[in-house]
């Protein structure tokens, strides 16, 4: 079964633009995303950024990392993912965005190998996030290529092209759905890079913990000795679906 992760990735963010290029701990946060995803058991993987001229830099890191690229559709990333579904010849697709670079590639492989298990029993989609009991920015989605291009024929609201997956989690009579939940709610953590405030987190995490593999352990174990970094950006709203549509 060919599993290929695709990751998000543009310079055009609207609170914080350019972060997939910021650094943190003398990387950029695309170049932590895609080392984090090539640890999990995936056949290939795919930067997929917007045919805009600003998204040049994006290739070039993706290149430089190693990762292949494709470009698309800056509005209609639905389309973008299923065009460069087609292009890796995925049969199950792994999604990620650029903007987590704190992603644990045991949990991504925990995400994948259960849903590759449960494709017998006509699973169509599985996620850590609809039922949230992981850190914000540990996200993940695995689907079916085939449910990825039923999504592309039949989306139609804005949102559904903007955000990729609402029309699979959306249509729970048309797509089977399986939540991975954690043992411990760890949901009111954030490490996911949307704002300043955000930045601020992960660039002392990184900083604190060079040295040595910056593990969710790690990083769970460092931020229950300074809870006040956990304030930094505990009061940052995640922008809702429809909110660009």
């Amino acid at each position: 079964m060919r599993v290929v992760a695709i990751i998000q990735a543009r310079m055009g963010s609207t609170r914080l633009p350019g972060k997939v290029l910021l650094a943190l701990g003398g990387q950029t946060v695309l170049a932590h995303v895609i080392a984090r995803v090539q640890a999990a058991p995936v056949a290939d993987i795919v930067v997929a950024t917007t045919v805009c001229p600003s998204d040049d830099v994006v290739v070039e890191e993706a290149k430089r990392c190693g990762a292949r690229w494709f470009r698309g559709s800056e509005d209609d990333v639905l389309a973008r993912y299923h065009l460069a579904a087609q292009q890796s010849g995925a049969r199950v697709v792994l999604r990620v965005t650029a903007d987590c670079p704190l992603l644990d590639p045991g949990v991504l492989g925990t995400l994948i190998e259960t849903f590759v298990a449960q494709l017998g029993a006509g699973v169509d989609y599985a996620s850590n996030t609809l039922q949230r009991t992981y850190p914000r920015g540990l996200d993940a989605e695995v689907f079916t290529a085939a449910a990825l291009e039923t999504a592309f024929l039949q989306a139609t609201k804005p949102h559904e092209r903007e955000h990729v997956t609402p029309y699979l989690y959306q249509h729970p009579e048309l797509f089977r759905l399986y939540h991975l939940v954690n043992d411990v709610d760890l949901s009111h953590h954030r490490w996911t890079l949307d704002t300043l405030e955000d930045f601020q987190l992960l660039d002392a995490i990184f900083r604190a913990l060079a040295g040595g593999p910056i593990t969710t352990q790690r990083v769970l174990a460092y931020l229950d000795r300074h809870p006040e970094l956990v304030r930094l950006n505990a009061h940052v709203a995640q922008k809702k679906l429809e909110a660009n549509g």
